[in-house]
This record gives C-alpha cells, structure tokens and sequence, in this order.
C-alpha cells in the first residue's frame, strides 16, 4: 500500500471507509485527523477585505499601506486579539520579522474569526467596503 488517501468526514459512509482504510494500513502508517482549512471563498473575502484597507484613507504608522501590508498587519493583530501571541526576531539582514502563522494554513474556524476581526477594525475605522460586498455578492450568486 503505497498511496496517500484523504477521508473528509461528512458522513457514515466516509467515516466507515476512513476506519476500513485505517484497519487495514501497514504498520507505521500514520492518520491524521484536522479542521478542514480554510476555503475559497474566505481566502478572497479576506483578500477583498485588504484591498479596501488598501485603496481607503486609513494610515499605519503615518502612511497608507498595500493590500499585503494590511493583510500582514491584520493577521498580526488578530493573533495577538485571539491570544496566539507572536514572534518578533531579527532576520537575516538585521531587520525585524514578524513570525506569523500562515492565512492557507487556517482552519475554516480560524480563518472566520480572522474576517470578523478585519471587519470590525474596518468598522472602527469607517472604511467603507465595496470590494468586499462584491466578494459577498458573488459567493451568493
């Protein structure tokens, strides 16, 4: 047995061929179970999300920022907000990084709680969300 097989649980029958699949596995097979990752459709809300930040007036540390930018500053401050902490090292160069966890390595949940917390700093800030109502629109359609 030398192939890698993927189970997604959403119902009896994968459940029972992820537990046949396992039952059966050689020795030192390793399974895995995880939160599903985050989707599509959250990456481009998020995405959407930073690029208002990105063509509104709103300033950080005295200068307007990029989509990237803002994604890194929201990723950052959400760490921080949800109690995940962060690490702040010297990199190669002498300069600071800013270890953050990867946005494609979050969990649906994760990920979620990332958008509310980009929205709301929108909120606070009066930006005003029109890339991210025409994501919205378009996940309804």
């Amino acid at each position: 047995m030398t192939e890698k097989r993927t189970f997604f649980l959403n119902h009896r029958q994968a459940r029972a061929g992820a537990a046949h699949f396992a039952y059966n596995a050689p020795d030192g097979w390793k399974v895995t179970f995880s939160e599903p990752k985050r989707n599509l459709a959250q990456n481009a809300k998020f995405h959407a999300i930073a690029g208002d930040l990105a063509k509104s007036e709103v300033l950080f540390a005295g200068k307007r920022r990029t989509l990237e930018q803002w994604k890194v500053l929201l990723v950052s401050g959400h760490a921080i907000a949800t109690q995940q902490g962060s690490e702040i090292v010297s990199g190669l160069e002498g300069e600071l990084v800013n270890l953050r966890e990867s946005t494609a390595d979050m969990s649906k949940a994760r990920s979620a709680s990332l958008i509310e917390y980009a929205l709301a700093f929108c909120a606070m800030h009066g930006v005003r969300l029109s890339a991210t109502s025409r994501q919205d629109e378009a996940a309804h359609a």
